[in-house]
């Protein structure tokens, strides 16, 4: 009764009054807002960030990439044999990659190039469902190019690549001409360093321009669930061998999911300091409240109000706000996030800025996931801090003695 008493003073101190103290009281609260706001829109934005790296890089690469020590799998079979009895495996296709030169009249550049199997790169990758030009045929002789490639040499369908592997470059003993390859096809992945860092041919091709007589330089593999991959991959290099190294796509991406998710963990923290400021703000406000209501405070000691209940009054002031101002802000975030394309649009129409930019992002719209740890997360540490904002203002009303609150007044 006592508890619900010390409530029911909270919501009376807390009533709109055309004053000064209501005045602070709404800023703090829309401190809070925004503050809950701007976390709920950035750390969706984030998971919307990682999430579609995540589906562009696995568009691309299979879930599990096996290598032999010393750079060449020189018996692509014995990994067949090894994989068909694991669970949860759906493709698997050989290839050989490494970097390369290739150039278009005077315009030169250093991609990736893919050696292939056509059809079993199909259980594997994405790319054959990406073609934007052309078809996608490997065939001897040709090659598949990315969008951004392609238009930064200037190339299109049917025009000549010179491909000059290293080999090219370390014989001291005989002179290696580059292959003359013909554009049969231009995909686009949706991912910048992907679609201008790659080029497709065949193995024979491949073969050819890498000096490999036999054997490939990895396999890739395809799993049915994605979160899967380290699991498979220790089991795979479990029945190979010591002489074979099995990654997953998170290890081999490590660097780049890890930096997003240290940069979403810091925009968080860099971010809840507008709550803390807003925080201040409701401490202000309690610590004028306790002056002003001094009277009150001595009279409900005077009478044997506990100090625990006392304290309970300014901590239930600051949690309410807290609840009001968090709820606002989750309200306000999440319409931010359903019209966040359109904001982005005026922002970049009005003042002319591009904030997303295509030939880097390769992304038309700002991808964002609201998850509900996120929210959960974001509302409790706001809770936390609004609650713990009226503890000074809560132990100074605490430490009034009766005889001295009312002598003043």
């Amino acid at each position: 009764m006592k508890q619900s008493f010390s409530l029911f003073l909270a919501f009376k101190y807390l009533k709109p009054k055309r004053s000064f103290l209501s005045v602070v009281t709404l800023l703090s609260l829309l401190g809070v807002t925004l503050g809950v706001a701007v976390l709920i829109v950035v750390l969706s934005v984030m998971t919307g960030f990682d999430e579609t790296w995540r589906e562009k890089i696995l568009s691309f690469n299979a879930h599990v990439k096996v290598t032999e020590y010393g750079g060449v799998v020189r018996q692509p079979e014995k990994i067949y044999k090894a994989i068909e009895g694991i669970d949860g495996v759906t493709g698997m296709a050989p290839n050989l990659e490494g970097l390369v030169f290739v150039q278009a009249g005077d315009q030169v550049f250093t991609p990736m190039l893919r050696g292939i199997d056509p059809e079993l790169e199909r259980t594997v990758s994405r790319v054959p469902d990406c073609i934007v030009q052309g078809e996608f045929s490997v065939g001897y002789g040709e090659i598949v190019v990315g969008r951004d490639l392609a238009i930064r040499l200037g190339i299109g369908l049917g025009d000549s690549l010179l491909v000059y592997s290293p080999q090219n470059f370390v014989s001291q003993d005989e002179l290696r001409l580059p292959e003359e390859l013909t554009v049969s096809g231009i995909f686009e992945v949706g991912m910048y360093e992907i679609d201008v860092g790659y080029v497709l041919t065949s193995l024979e091709t491949a073969r050819s321009i890498y000096n490999v007589e036999q054997g490939v330089h990895n396999v890739q593999i395809m799993t049915k669930n994605p979160m899967d991959a380290p699991r498979i991959a220790l089991e795979i290099e479990n029945k190979l061998g010591r002489f074979f190294d099995a990654r997953s796509w998170i290890d081999l991406n490590r660097q780049l999911f890890t930096a997003l998710q240290t940069e979403k963990n810091m925009m968080f923290f860099l971010l809840i300091f507008i709550t803390i400021v807003a925080a201040f703000g409701i401490t202000n406000t309690l610590i004028t409240l306790t002056v002003q209501k001094t009277h009150e405070i001595g009279l409900l000691k005077a009478i044997g109000f506990p100090n625990r209940r006392i304290v309970a009054i300014f901590l239930w002031i600051g949690m309410v706000q807290g609840v009001i101002g968090t709820a606002c802000g989750v309200g306000l975030g999440l319409l931010a996030l359903k019209y966040r394309n359109e904001l982005l649009n005026f922002i970049s129409s009005q003042f002319r800025v591009d904030l997303l930019p295509k030939e880097l992002y390769q992304l038309s719209q700002i991808p964002a996931h609201t998850t509900t740890s996120d929210v959960v997360t974001v509302c409790a540490t706001v809770l936390v801090i609004c609650t713990l904002a009226g503890l000074v203002p809560a132990w100074r009303a605490a430490k009034l003695e009766p005889v001295e609150a009312l002598r003043n007044e």
